[in-house]
């Protein structure tokens, strides 16, 4: 039984309920379970569905349904993830792991299942085909988990679409089918391939012990650095292509400032050669796209303005 194991069984035993509650909270990563549930019912109220009145919008259940369905699953993602990158944290992350350590591995397996089934027959009571869906992502994630995210290209690019794929749900429910939602969704598949990136080259060291074959294992730190700042550039070309829409309202300030965000990380990472200044990085690249999701409110003003005026008159 190595240390890891025995600390698994020493926590489980004497840790207080709190301490569980952390610990489960740690493990499904329960602030990004957040971000992603208000992002998606922005995206509801101000992109997917802008002809919609507010009340028709936070009245259906059926995007209630599609918004937990997708906060369960993907908590349960990220609970079969701790499981096969056990070993791996202990030697990036050992406060986190051993906050995690305070509820067994049995637990977690049960929460697993429990959650996954849950998802499902929450979006089989919207329709089958989003129960088919979520099945297909149930699926393509412990698949990442279990052999894709081994690969470098492969794991690179898979954990990003993971990552953007529960707001194809909204997409394909709503029906919404305009350019500016695809430039939004590429502008933020660039920014979490980024994210990643950076990721990989904090996380070096266990990676390494654990052959796992990320990018800069695969191709060196200085091929990764490259590849980020070209990511970096790509991005520009959505935000040129966003910045044509009058619908993005004031969001447009949130791009300039997001620009200005991601010159400084293309620039700070090639002076960047340890750990601390990886994860400074990453949290500006975390923070961008934290800011982009409450920065969907100001997508079109008159947006808001309009269901307002039109909740008013309904009252009167």
């Amino acid at each position: 039984m190595d240390l890891l194991d025995k600390a698994i069984t020493h926590t489980k035993q004497n840790a207080p309920f709190y301490k569980k509650f952390i610990s489960l909270f740690s493990v499904v990563r329960g602030y990004v379970i957040a971000v992603i549930f208000v992002a998606q019912l922005l995206s509801a109220i101000f992109v997917f569905a802008p002809n919609k009145t507010l009340s028709q919008v936070l009245l259906d259940y059926n995007l209630w349904a599609l918004l937990l369905a997708t906060s369960v699953v993907v908590a349960a993602g990220y609970i079969i993830n701790h499981f096969y990158d056990k070993g791996k944290d202990a030697i990036n992350r050992p406060i986190r792991t051993h906050i995690d350590t305070y509820i067994s591995q049995g637990f977690k397996l049960k929460s697993y299942f429990f959650l996954n089934f849950l998802g499902f027959f929450l979006s089989l009571s919207v329709s089958w085909r989003a129960a088919l869906f979520f099945a297909v992502y149930i699926f393509l994630i412990w698949l990442y988990s279990h052999k894709l995210k081994r690969y470098p290209l492969v794991g690179l690019l898979g954990g990003a679409t993971l990552s953007i794929l529960p707001f194809f749900v909204l997409f394909a429910y709503y029906k919404n089918f305009t350019d500016i939602i695809f430039v939004h969704a590429s502008f933020l598949f660039f920014l979490l391939i980024i994210k990643d990136l950076i990721k990989d080259l904090e996380n070096l060291k266990g990676d390494m012990l654990f052959n796992y074959k990320t990018i800069v294992i695969s191709y060196g730190e200085q091929f990764t650095k490259l590849l980020i700042t070209f990511v970096i550039v790509l991005s520009v070309i959505p935000i040129m292509f966003v910045m044509q829409y009058p619908e993005v309202g004031m969001m447009r300030y949130y791009f300039v400032i997001a620009l200005f965000g991601l010159t400084v990380v293309g620039v700070l990472i090639w002076f960047s050669h340890s750990k601390q200044r990886y994860v400074y990085l990453h949290n500006i690249i975390r923070l961008i796209i934290l800011a982009g999701v409450f920065s969907l409110m100001f997508v079109d003003t008159n947006v808001i303005i309009n269901k307002i005026i039109f909740r008013l008159a309904q009252v009167m």
